[in-house]
């Protein structure tokens, strides 16, 4: 059998005490959607169904299979829910957060700055790595991670924090800047300097310079922008890199925005029985104050189904 998370359980129990998905979702700040594809999912890993809910009505209704655990449930789950939260509350002094390495080094120290005012004794173990959060999160390796991916996994509920736009740099001394539709000509024989293999900013950079058919071959492959941007600095190479890590103060690189590419979304995420954790409130909210304008663009209406902290 599938192992069987506190996320399913916890829903399926607040939907049940509710009589309604709309109930739970309020009590649990998840979307609506969320909480039916918590229970069904619930419902796949028991091989039965829990729930019977006619379309477009607002009630649930118990199947037998379905009473029978939330009586099991009831009420030593509130119990237990309620001990664990005073535990972490009254015992946790760091707080375990992974995100890419360029976020943390350009962007994340305001963040940081901003929440060290409300709670100055608190210790940071902070791990850089595009790659692997959301399994770092479920093992427990992490409490949060802001990614630029959406995993889709209702164990790491994320909320979308906002977007923003890639830009390619090169040597100055390399002469005028390429049109933005001729940049994939422009590229290639010329030395490309990105991320690791499968962290997302390269796989964006090599799908639109291999456009037309153009051949792309890295010679130099890092772990984060600063390391990327170091290397375009001394004249190694060109790359494609957060608009943001570039400045006036960067006299030695040109670069182009690339308007015409995606959009990257940067997401916050943490482990389900984390949500409602004030520190985890208060470094969500300091993320919006810090980021969310002057770095980033804000989210717009219906951009993508998330949770809600």
């Amino acid at each position: 059998m599938a192992k069987i998370s506190l996320t399913l359980i916890q829903t399926f129990y607040q939907v049940a005490r509710h009589g309604s998905f709309s109930g739970a979702a309020r009590d649990l700040n998840l979307s609506y959607q969320s909480a039916a594809n918590h229970v069904r999912r619930l419902e796949q890993i028991l091989k039965g169904k829990l729930i019977d809910s006619e379309q477009g009505a607002k009630r649930i209704s118990l199947t037998p299979r379905g009473r029978a655990l939330y009586n099991l449930l009831h009420p030593e789950l509130d119990i237990m829910l309620e001990r664990l939260t005073k535990l972490i509350e009254s015992q946790r002094s760091s707080l375990r957060v992974g995100m890419p390495q360029a976020i943390f080094f350009y962007l994340f120290p305001k963040v940081l700055a901003r929440f060290r005012e409300s709670f100055p004794e608190m210790e940071f173990a902070v791990y850089e790595r595009d790659t692997v959060l959301a399994e770092l999160v479920k093992n427990g390796s992490l409490d949060i991670c802001i990614s630029e991916r959406y995993f889709g996994d209702p164990v790491v509920p994320q909320r979308l924090l906002g977007s923003y736009r890639l830009s390619l740099v090169y040597p100055r001394v390399w002469g005028e800047a390429p049109a933005v539709a001729g940049i994939p000509f422009w590229a290639e024989g010329r030395p490309f300097v990105t991320y690791e293999p499968g962290q997302t900013l390269r796989n964006l950079s090599v799908d639109f310079l291999a456009r037309d058919g153009a051949v792309v071959q890295p010679v130099i492959s890092t772990s984060g922008s600063s390391s990327v941007k170091r290397c375009v600095e001394e004249g190694l190479g060109f790359s494609i890199i957060p608009s943001w890590c570039i400045g006036p103060e960067d006299h030695t690189i040109a670069s182009v925005k690339l308007d015409t590419l995606p959009e990257v979304r940067v997401y916050f995420g943490t482990a389900g029985f984390l949500q409602k954790h004030p520190m985890v409130l208060k470094l969500f909210e300091d993320c919006q104050r810090e980021l969310v304008g002057p770095v980033l663009d804000p989210p717009q209406g219906g951009d993508f189904p998330r949770d809600t902290l």
